[in-house]
C-alpha cells in the first residue's frame, strides 16, 4: 500500500432511492408476503426450509456489516472510512434479524428433530440440555439483543461524529469494537450450529461456525463491492469513493473464497480420511439424488471461477468483471445455505419452486428497504472522522 496526493472533487449530496426501486421494493415484499401466506396454509414444510434459508442468508448480511466496521476500527485502518457508512447501513436489518428470529421459533417443530418431544430419547447427555428448546431460544435471544446493543452504540456514535466532530467517538468505537468481535466469535458460531448443523443432530462438525463465517465475509464483501460499484458512478458521492477502495474489497472477496476453500477442504478431508460412519452420513446425503451436482457446482462456482476471475489486478478495478463476481458468489452463498438445509427434508431429494424464490425476494425487499432507509436518513460517507484524509489518499499498489 501507499499513498497519492487526492485529486478528486470531492462531492456528498442527500441520498433519495430512484422511484424504480422503491417500486421494485415494495414488490419484492409483496411477492414475500404472498409466498408467506400460501406457504402457511398449503406447505408448511417447505415454507420453513425456505425460511430458513433465506433468513441466515441475509442475517449474515447484516451480521457481515458489523464485523467490517468491527475490525477496521480495531485495526485502526483509515482507508475505509469512507466506505464504512455503506457498511454500517447493513447493520439496519439487525432488528429485523431479531424478528426473524422469534419468528424462526414457530418453526422449530417443522424444522429441528430436537424440537420433536417423540424425539427426544435420540438426544442424551450435553447434547439433549443444549438442544433443548427453551435454551436454543435463549441463545437467539442473548445473540440478536447483543448485536442490536453494539449495533446502535457503535453506529450511533458513528452518526453523532457526523453532527459534532468528536474525535473521541471513533477511539471509543474501538473498544466496543473489540468486545463486540468476542462477543460475535462466540454467538456466531452457536448461531450457525444451533440454526443449520442441528438440522442432523446426530452429526458434528468442530469447524462449522467458521465455514458459515467464511460464506457470510465473502457474500458481505460482495454486496459491498456492489454498492461501491454503484455510489462511485452515482450522482450523491464523488471522490469519497474511489476505485482503490473497489480493489481493496475485491482483494478481500478473493481472499475469503480461498478461505472458504481451505475450510471447505479441510472439513471434508478429515471427514474422509476418518471414515467414521457417524460423520460421513453428512457427505453421503449430498452425494446422491441430485446433490452431487450441486455439491460440484459449489467447488466450481463458489471457489475456482471467483478466484481466478478476481486474480488480475485489473479484474478488481473493472466494474463489470467485479460486479458479475460480486453476484455469482451471492447465488452461490445462497446455493451453500441450501445445500446444508435441504438434504435434510423431503427424503433427500432437491425441491426448489415459487415458495424458495417468493420467501428469498421477500427477505431481499425487506433488507433493501432497511438499508436505503439507513441511507436516505443519514450522510453517505462518514464526514467527520478523523482518518477521512487517509481513505482520500488511498492508493493500491500491488
Amino acid at each position: 500500500m501507499g499513498s497519492s496526493n487526492h485529486s478528486h472533487e470531492l462531492k456528498l449530496n442527500k441520498f433519495e432511492a430512484p422511484q424504480q426501486l422503491k417500486t421494485a421494493i415494495f414488490a419484492a415484499m409483496f411477492i414475500g408476503f404472498l409466498g408467506l401466506a400460501y406457504g402457511l396454509f398449503k406447505a408448511p414444510d417447505r415454507l420453513w426450509t425456505s425460511y430458513l434459508v433465506s433468513f441466515f442468508f441475509f442475517a449474515c448480511l447484516g451480521l457481515g456489516g458489523m464485523f467490517f466496521i468491527s475490525f477496521n476500527h480495531v485495526a485502526g485502518a483509515g482507508w475505509s472510512v469512507s466506505i464504512r457508512r455503506i457498511a454500517e447501513s447493513f447493520t439496519s436489518f439487525l432488528p429485523a434479524m431479531f424478528i426473524g428470529s422469534v419468528i424462526l421459533i414457530l418453526g422449530f417443530k417443522y424444522l429441528y428433530p430436537w424440537a420433536d418431544p417423540s424425539q427426544a430419547h435420540r438426544m442424551t447427555g450435553g447434547k439433549a440440555l443444549y438442544l433443548a428448546p427453551w435454551f436454543v431460544t435463549l441463545r437467539l435471544v442473548i445473540f440478536g439483543l447483543g448485536c442490536l446493543i453494539f449495533k446502535k452504540i457503535m453506529v450511533g456514535n458513528s452518526i453523532k461524529q457526523d453532527q459534532n466532530g468528536d474525535h473521541a467517538l471513533t477511539h471509543k468505537n474501538v473498544g466496543f469494537s473489540i468486545g463486540f468481535i468476542a462477543f460475535f466469535a462466540i454467538f456466531f458460531t452457536l448461531f450457525s450450529i444451533d440454526l443449520l448443523m442441528s438440522l442432523l443432530p446426530s452429526w458434528y462438525s468442530t469447524i462449522y461456525g467458521i465455514y458459515a463465517f467464511a460464506g457470510m465475509i465473502q457474500s458481505t464483501m460482495a454486496v459491498l463491492a456492489l454498492m461501491i460499484i454503484w455510489l462511485k458512478n452515482s450522482k450523491w458521492v464523488s471522490g469519497y469513493i474511489t476505485v482503490e477502495h473497489q480493489h481493496d474489497v475485491g482483494k478481500y472477496m478473493k481472499g475469503f473464497t480461498i478461505f472458504w476453500a481451505y475450510i471447505a477442504f479441510s472439513q471434508f478431508m478429515l471427514i474422509w480420511y476418518a471414515n467414521i460412519p457417524e460423520e460421513t452420513e453428512f457427505y453421503l446425503m449430498r452425494s446422491h439424488s441430485g446433490w452431487l451436482g450441486v455439491s460440484v457446482a459449489l467447488l466450481v462456482f463458489r471457489f475456482a471461477v471467483p478466484f481466478l476471475a478476481l486474480l488480475p489486478r485489473d479484474a478488481k478495478r473493472n466494474d463489470m468483471n467485479l460486479a458479475a463476481v460480486a453476484i455469482l458468489v451471492l447465488v452461490m452463498q445462497y446455493v451453500d445455505i441450501y445445500w446444508l438445509v435441504y438434504p435434510n427434508f423431503f427424503d433427500g431429494i432437491p425441491q426448489f419452486g415459487f415458495l424458495e424464490i417468493s420467501i428469498f425476494v421477500g427477505f431481499a425487499g425487506v433488507f433493501l428497504k432497511l438499508m436505503t432507509g439507513f441511507m436516505t436518513k443519514n450522510n453517505l460517507v462518514a464526514i467527520k472522522d478523523p482518518r477521512m484524509h487517509e481513505a482520500l489518499n488511498h492508493h493500491v499498489t500491488y
